[in-house]
């Protein structure tokens, strides 16, 4: 049928893994958010022109924590982009209302994220919009989680079960952007940056504690857990416990780009030299409060 999608290009390869020729510190970054590979049939069946679509992504965050790389990281980056299936979520937290057959039992229809519009596959962008001019069925769901999300996860899990093997523990640090008014009614003043540890249960407490004093020192206004505590990814893969550390980081977009026009602004540069020199301060944390 015309439209559908079995008949989407898909995107090859779903994901990048930017890693250095030997791996030097206990730290791997994940952005599952800067994709910006959109399929033809996707674009087609959307309601929204290609840019407003693309103010869901997290512009640039890939770019902007590569340089860990330099420093011995690994950093797996999704090509997808979030509109199309987000990797931030549980395989299936699916909108009933957006599909045309009845979803599976096992599928999670109840969760705020997906109340909210934001689910695995999402309803709308950022701003609110409804991407589709139609309803999916759930064989396209079905499709993307296999293409996409599996081939993601697989890659992320495998590089923080090696990092916990070379080192002991890992820190995963889960890297992505906020709207400039995500922070408004949180705080008094606009927040440069949220980090989010899941109310305390993704890492040590000393992990952030760490990464809050080395960006107060840099300048920037921090919050903990406000508006963005964490999501799929820092709960799923953070287990201190078992020496598997997740820390989410969120950044204020106004920080480093234009916001209506998707452009960078000058200080994107001293921004991605701050992130390099965070990563290097939590690689230098002594391993004995880190490992299991």
């Amino acid at each position: 049928m015309e439209g559908r999608f079995e008949d989407f290009a898909p995107v090859e390869p779903p994901i990048e893994v930017l890693a250095p020729p030997e791996q030097r510190i206990p730290l791997v970054l994940a952005s599952p958010h800067s994709g910006i590979a959109y399929p033809p049939d996707f674009l087609s069946l959307s309601r929204l022109d290609p840019h407003r679509l693309r103010r869901s992504e997290d512009s640039f965050v890939d770019e902007i924590f590569s340089a860990a790389v330099e420093l011995g990281a690994p950093l797996l980056r999704a090509r997808f982009p979030r509109a199309y299936l987000d990797a931030n979520r549980e395989p299936f937290e699916l909108d009933p209302a957006m599909f045309e057959d009845e979803l599976p039992e096992y599928v999670n229809s109840l969760s705020p994220r997906v109340q909210a519009g934001l689910g695995t596959i999402a309803r709308v962008v950022a701003t609110g919009e409804d991407i589709y001019a139609r309803k999916l069925r759930f064989a396209d769901a079905l499709r993307r989680v296999e293409r996409l999300y599996h081939p993601y996860h697989r890659a992320l899990g495998q590089l923080v079960q090696a990092t916990r093997e070379r080192y002991g523990y890992c820190i995963l640090l889960d890297c992505h952007s906020m709207p400039s008014a995500a922070d408004r009614g949180h705080a008094r003043r606009s927040v440069d940056i949220v980090l989010g540890d899941c109310h305390g249960s993704s890492c040590r407490h000393g992990l952030v504690e760490a990464a809050h004093r080395f960006l107060l020192a840099r300048g920037y206004s921090v919050a903990l857990n406000a508006p963005y505590a964490g999501g799929f990814t820092t709960g799923h893969y953070g287990r201190p416990a078992e020496g598997a550390h997740a820390l989410q980081i969120e950044l204020n977009r106004a920080l480093y780009m234009n916001e209506r026009t998707l452009e960078r602004k000058a200080f994107l540069a001293e921004l991605t030299r701050d992130m390099a020199d965070l990563v290097a301060t939590l690689a230098a944390l002594p391993a004995g409060a880190l490992r299991p």
